[in-house]
């Protein structure tokens, strides 16, 4: 056993001080994620008036009481609905997260219809998309609440058409995987949203809410004239006894919920997914809060958030003298065996050598490797470059994009550059990825592309013979600044869905406990893959 010794003093100023400015962003965060919510719960009146459940309760009744659940994208849309902080609502009309159900652990999708109606917001489908390729990654029953009034016509994007193919395309690659796809239609599926249903292996259908049609009333009188009711036309009635879109008749919200776990029951993959108990971290995890610095420029032994993550702070640190930089180190979590890679500074020649060697290792003896990403990027200067960076990060690269064990990224401080990629960036499609509040995500700091741009800027003028202007010079070099500090803020990057999600960092080791189940489930799962998806007949 090696127990990591702790220089750090969490009671300290600098710690104090950090911990005020990571619990004022998470304070930020959850009333971001509260906004959704109410903004879901003011439609009460109607939800209740049609005797159906919020969203949000139906997700809750689906799960298993008292089981984890793992929330993805919740700040997905937020920044990119509107540009004012105040009014934005993240979510993207979407509430997903993994959990379980009947004892197995699902996907689980619900249309937030207390918003738009569930219509599908431009980031909404960039969240569903995303949840969809972790559900076939990690081989997971995907069960869908649906009630959704479609694409917003009023912010309609030819952009968001052609790319809401692959939303279908997702469902009938679930059901080729051997992978159920169980829907819950609570309420509307029209136009391509009829095809959410269509492209399920079990539907249930609720009397007297569900619709599912390729064409409403008013769309079919104004293409054909003809004249017909919803009922007619895709009600759950119709649909169970006559089209056979629809499996079940449910009598209300909380039958067809009951029905869909009792669907899940069946599938016979409940298994136990926790690993036997193992000992906690020595240091407590609200010490997590006061070690990372609010601006990247300051200094972090990454060691310290290692071992207040790894069982017992039982650490075997690879390679310690060697690109001392870039820390590599065998643990535990929660039982399940892993390799760390983090990141003191630059990655340097060094450094790059040594994480290549240990991914190799983690590879060899089939542990999940998990990325703690704080990184200005790979070294660059004169000795640098000629002592081969650019062939050294690219091995370490290549080590990365091609792993053979799952890979979990965590955003903790800085990631910026090609640090973003060699640390498993979410261009290298690890399992998951989730970030601190603390997180920034750039091509580079705002001040070094500022002054990047000031020297270019300045040559140009010189060889025009032009002396620059302070003023000027400054008023640009402070734009630029804001504009990479704005794009890189983690709220920010969470809402364009380049992340699972904003975590608090005291839940850290519990995320990763089940990001690891679920990457432990898939690997022992047998699904029987078929040439084709479960076809509705």
């Amino acid at each position: 056993m090696t127990v990591f010794a702790s220089s750090w003093n969490a009671q300290g100023a600098q710690a104090l001080a950090r911990r005020e400015a990571m619990l004022a962003r998470i304070a930020q965060l959850r009333a971001l994620e509260e906004r959704a919510a109410q903004a879901s719960a003011r439609s009460r009146p109607v939800f209740d008036k049609r005797g159906q459940l919020l969203p949000r309760e139906r997700v809750a009744l689906l799960l298993d009481p008292g089981t984890p659940y793992l929330p993805l994208c919740s700040l997905a849309g937020f920044l990119h609905d509107t540009k004012d902080p105040a009014a934005s609502v993240p979510g993207g009309g979407i509430v997903a997260g993994i959990g379980f159900v009947s004892g197995v652990r699902c996907m689980v999708v619900a249309s937030d219809s207390g918003i738009d109606a569930g219509a599908i917001q431009p980031m909404g489908l960039d969240k569903i998309l995303r949840v969809q390729e972790i559900a076939l990654q990690n081989k997971l029953p995907f069960v869908h609440l649906v009630e959704s009034a479609g694409a917003n016509l009023m912010k309609y994007r030819v952009e968001g058409f052609v790319h809401g193919g692959g939303l279908f395309r997702n469902l009938a690659r679930l059901s080729a995987a051997g992978i159920p796809v169980i829907t819950v239609q609570h309420g509307s599926g029209t136009a391509g949203g009829a095809y959410m249903p269509g492209l399920s292996d079990v539907v249930i259908m609720v009397r007297g809410r569900s619709r599912a049609f390729l064409a409403g009333p008013p769309l079919l009188m104004a293409a054909t004239g003809e004249v017909a009711t919803e009922e007619e036309l895709g009600g759950a009635e119709m649909h169970t006894a006559v089209s056979g879109l629809g499996e079940y008749l449910a009598e209300d919200d909380r039958h067809a919920l009951g029905i869909a776990r009792e669907v899940v029951a069946r599938t016979g993959w409940a298994q136990a997914a926790i690993p036997s108990e193992a000992r906690p971290p020595r240091f407590a995890a609200d010490e997590l809060l006061g070690l990372m610095p609010a601006h990247h420029r300051e200094p972090v032994d990454m060691r310290e958030v290692i071992t207040r993550l790894a069982d017992d702070s039982d650490l075997l640190e690879f390679k310690p003298l060697y690109g001392a930089a870039t820390v590599c180190a065998q643990a535990a979590v929660e039982g399940h065996a892993v390799g760390f890679i983090s990141n003191n500074g630059p990655i340097d020649v060094a450094g790059a050598n040594k994480a290549t060697h240990f991914i190799q290792l983690m590879c060899q003896l089939g542990h999940p490797l998990i990325y703690l990403q704080n990184t200005t990027g790979y070294m660059v200067g004169k000795d640098s470059e000629q002592g081969g960076m650019i062939k050294h990060g690219s091995k370490m690269i290549q080590a990365v994009t091609n792993a053979t064990v799952p890979q979990i990224t965590l955003q903790c401080g800085a990631s910026f550059g090609a640090g973003n990629y060699g640390m498993c960036g979410r261009g290298y499609a690890p399992r998951f990825l989730f970030s601190w509040p603390s997180a920034k995500t750039a091509v580079m700091g705002g001040e070094q592309a500022a002054r990047t741009m000031q020297i270019v800027t300045e040559a140009a003028l010189a060889r025009k013979g032009i002396a620059p202007d302070a003023a000027q010079a400054q008023a640009q070099f402070d734009k630029i600044v804001a504009v990479f500090e704005a794009q890189a803020d983690a709220f920010y990057t969470s809402g364009l869905v380049l992340d699972d999600g904003v975590i608090d960092p005291r839940d850290t080791r519990a995320v990763l406990a089940q990001c690891l189940g679920v990457c432990t489930e898939a690997q022992a799962r047998r699904p029987h893959p078929m040439q084709f998806g479960v076809a509705r007949m």
